[in-house]
C-alpha cells in the first residue's frame, strides 16, 4: 500500500513537472514547422496538441482529486459549455474564458485547464465536432491554466491583472486558432498570409476580449467568493 502510494505520488510529480513544457510545446512546434515550411505541419501540430491535452488530463487525474473537488470543476465546465451555447447568436461574446479563469483562480491551475477544455468539447456537441475541437480545448484550457497560475501568485486580486489577462486571453485564444487555420488551410504558407489572417480575425478577438472582461466583472466577486467558501469548507 505504501509502495503504491509512493508510486502514485512520483507519477503525479512527474506529470506536474511536464505540464508547462507540454503547454509551451504546442506554440513552439507550430512556429517551428511554419518557419521550416513542413508540408505535414497541420497533422504534426494537431498531434502535439492532442498529446498536450492527454498529458494535462492525465496530470489532473494523477493528482487524485476527491469527489468534492471534481464536483465544482464539472459544474463550472457544464456552465461554461451552456453559456457558450446560450450566447451562440452573438459572435465571439462567450463566457467560457471568464469561467475558466475563475475556476483556475479558485480551484487551481489544473481545474482551470479542465474547465476550459471540457467546455469546448461539450459545447461542440451543439456547434459541431471537428479538427478544430482539440485546438479549442487546448486554447481554452490554457486560458484557465494561466488564470490558475496568476491566482496562485495572488495577482488576480488586482483589477489590472485580472482584466488584463481577461482581455489578453482572448487574443491568445485567437492566435492559437489562427495558427490552426493557417497551417491547415492557407497554401502556400507565407508570412504575409499569416499576418493577413491574424489581422482579419483581430476585430472578433477584440470583441471576445471585451466580452471576457465584462463577464469577469459580473462573476468574479460573487462566483469567486462562493467557490472559495466551498474550498475552505471542504479543505480542497
Amino acid at each position: 500500500m505504501i509502495v503504491r502510494s509512493q508510486t502514485s505520488g512520483a507519477l503525479a510529480r512527474a506529470f506536474a513537472a511536464a505540464e508547462v513544457p507540454a503547454l509551451l510545446a504546442v506554440p513552439v512546434v507550430m512556429v517551428a514547422l511554419a518557419a521550416a515550411d513542413v508540408s505535414a505541419s497541420a497533422g504534426l501540430t494537431l498531434l502535439v496538441a492532442l498529446l498536450a491535452l492527454a498529458l494535462m488530463l492525465a496530470s489532473f487525474e494523477a493528482s487524485r482529486p476527491a469527489l468534492r473537488q471534481l464536483m465544482p470543476t464539472a459544474v463550472l465546465a457544464a456552465v461554461a459549455a451552456a453559456g457558450r451555447v446560450l450566447f451562440a447568436p452573438v459572435p465571439d461574446v462567450k463566457p467560457v474564458s471568464a469561467i475558466a479563469i475563475v475556476a483556475g483562480a479558485a480551484l487551481g491551475r489544473r481545474s482551470g485547464f479542465v474547465v476550459g477544455a471540457l467546455a469546448a468539447l461539450v459545447s461542440n456537441f451543439f456547434f459541431g465536432q471537428g479538427p478544430w475541437t482539440p485546438w479549442q480545448m487546448y486554447a481554452w484550457g490554457l486560458v484557465g491554466y494561466v488564470g490558475g497560475v496568476l491566482g496562485e501568485k495572488d495577482l488576480l486580486s488586482h483589477g489590472v491583472a485580472l482584466y488584463g489577462w481577461g482581455f489578453l486571453s482572448a487574443l491568445v485564444y485567437g492566435l492559437i486558432l489562427n495558427g490552426y487555420h493557417v497551417l491547415g488551410y492557407v497554401h502556400p504558407l507565407t508570412w504575409p498570409a499569416v499576418v493577413a489572417a491574424c489581422v482579419a480575425s483581430l476585430p472578433l478577438d477584440v470583441t471576445h476580449g471585451v466580452a471576457t472582461v465584462a463577464f469577469l466583472a459580473a462573476i468574479w466577486l460573487p462566483w469567486g467568493g462562493s467557490i472559495r467558501r466551498v474550498v475552505a469548507k471542504y479543505e480542497l
